[in-house]
């Protein structure tokens, strides 16, 4: 194990190095060291070419990884955090570049992620004329909160396997809004009396193509309307999952929840066996037109 050497997060933008000149490129926030290397490691073996590492902290990672990782100095903990990061990072990469954020202990997943890597799929996104792709996050939690009081067991994942619903999203005019949906479900659906109205969805736009002017916004949607959309005009698309235990945790550690919720556990809940198939096989993202 080697320690990540952290560099500054502005420095090392304006450099413009290598590793910003081609995508696809993971971006992920570190919040805490929860599952940091193995969130790591995840992205690789699905084909990034690099891997950003926004950070206040040192991260040890496996001599291995550290070609395609570079650590960046940066506040995570602020709220909002990932505003600013990603849209830096958006202006630093040549218009065009595939990006990805998300945070440690989520793990992005795709149809066929188990055969094809995901610059394959953003290729074949991109050749249907998508500049972003909408994923869902998916809560992960453990079984036994007893025996893991954080909520994160890889080994024994659980999630829900319905209870899923959208509902439309109204512009400003209050009509809605073409081919936009706000998502909900998972734990956010059931323990919404202890997360913020604004911080219920599950819908992301955690995949998307740089562009001039373009940035993200608090509520994980872009300024620009387009990106936000699920799919095309003439057809279905592709849809991303991302398996997340990052609300399970907060839900177990947080003053608020954690001695209230004792089980996370429900009637619907079921193993998490690390495959997109099967999301795939509970709707829970679709392969559009590619096979």
């Amino acid at each position: 194990m080697t320690v990540l050497p952290v560099q500054d997060f502005e420095a090392f933008l304006s450099r413009k190095p290598a590793a910003l000149s081609k995508g696809p490129i993971a971006i992920i926030l570190v919040e805490d060291d929860v599952e940091v290397q193995r969130t790591v490691r995840h992205h690789l073996e699905i084909g990034f070419r690099h891997i950003l590492l926004l950070s206040r902290m040192s991260i040890d990672l496996p001599d291995d990884m550290l070609p395609r990782v570079t650590q960046l100095s940066y506040e995570t903990l602020r709220p909002d955090a990932h505003v600013a990061g990603v849209n830096a990072i958006i202006k630093a990469v040549p218009p065009g570049t595939w990006l990805y954020y998300g945070f440690n202990a989520e793990f992005l997943f795709y149809p066929f992620s188990e055969s094809r890597t995901v610059g394959e799929m953003l290729a074949f996104h991109t050749e249907e004329r998508r500049s972003a792709m909408l994923t869902y996050v998916i809560d992960l939690y453990a079984p036994d909160l007893t025996r893991t009081p954080n909520a994160v067991n890889p080994e024994n994942a659980m999630f829900d396997r319905t209870g899923y619903y959208a509902l439309g999203r109204k512009g400003p005019d209050g009509h809605d809004r073409q081919r936009q949906l706000d998502f909900h479900g998972g734990l956010r659906w059931r323990y919404e009396e202890f997360l913020p109205a604004d911080r219920r969805r599950i819908d992301r736009i955690a995949l998307f193509r740089a562009a001039p002017d373009l940035k993200v916004t608090a509520d994980h949607r872009f300024s620009v309307e387009e990106y936000n959309t699920y799919a095309c005009p003439w057809h279905h698309n592709l849809t991303a999952a991302i398996a997340s235990f990052r609300v399970a945790k907060a839900l177990a550690t947080n003053p608020g929840s954690r001695d209230v919720i004792r089980d996370m556990t429900w009637r619907n809940s079921h193993r998490f066996d690390w495959r997109g198939q099967q999301l795939m096989d509970l709707g829970l993202m679709e392969p559009g037109q590619w096979f």
